[in-house]
């Protein structure tokens, strides 16, 4: 009977590197956490801070540095930092040389409720609590909040930040009943009736039209009222 060397060969390297990989593993499982790390992405205002996420996981597992990789559960690491109210998503990993990183994505406001209750919402519609660390700038509701009209605000807020005009000039809104929202503009002592949150592409539109005529004509401090309500007009109230 013939031997197949090679069959034995590659059989033998198989045993070799499975038995490599195996022993690589248990050497690495056994280690530490060598530091821990954490990362906020993109270019935000801290609503939450560094110390806090530590914090959050003293509380629930003690100093994670010197922790044996083997007892940590990536995903639970995770999720107790997710349940922080500033956070709206977080990865957290284990790199070669031993170090923990969380790479946190951190919620948004885009408005600033001022009503008997008083938060943030956020780019998604949620409420989001005030931070102790920043105080964001954008633009101030008020009046007669509700569930209907906050999700008005939320589709009014949307539309101006797409817009670099108005996401530079708006800086507050009105609820003065359902469907009846005011805004208001930062150099101007004008008031704008928005009317409802339909059509605001074409009343956004007109408004344009009407602000850059009266800045050419330097006639802008000659209104108190500029109302869209009216389908495809501007109507202005004279001081």
């Amino acid at each position: 009977m013939r031997i197949n060397w090679n069959y034995i060969k590659i059989f033998t390297l198989v045993i070799v590197i499975t038995g490599l990989y195996a022993f690589s593993n248990q050497r690495n499982s056994n280690k530490n956490v060598a530091e821990f790390k954490v990362e906020f992405v993109g270019n935000q205002n801290l609503y939450l801070t560094e110390g806090t996420v530590n914090k959050l996981l003293i509380q629930k597992y003690g100093r994670l540095e010197n922790v044996p990789k083997e007892n940590l559960v990536l995903n639970t690491v995770e999720e107790v930092i997710q349940a922080n109210e500033m956070v709206k998503s977080a990865q957290v990993y284990l790199t070669v040389d031993g170090k923990l990183t969380s790479k946190i994505v951190q919620r948004k406001p885009i408005g600033r409720i001022e009503g008997i209750d008083k938060f943030y919402l956020d780019d998604e519609g949620k409420r989001m609590p005030f931070s102790k660390n920043h105080s964001a700038r954008v633009p101030i509701i008020t009046g007669n909040i509700t569930g209907k009209s906050l999700e008005d605000v939320y589709v009014i807020l949307e539309y101006i930040n797409k817009d670099s005009f108005l996401r530079k000039n708006v800086i507050g809104i009105h609820v003065e009943k359902e469907d009846s929202y005011q805004l208001k503009f930062r150099l101007n002592q004008f008031v704008v009736n928005l009317g409802g949150v339909e059509n605001l592409k074409e009343k956004f539109s007109n408004f344009k039209a009407f602000y850059t005529k009266a800045n050419k004509d330097k006639t802008l401090e000659n209104f108190a009222v500029v109302s869209l309500e009216f389908n495809n007009q501007v109507v202005c109230t004279k001081i």
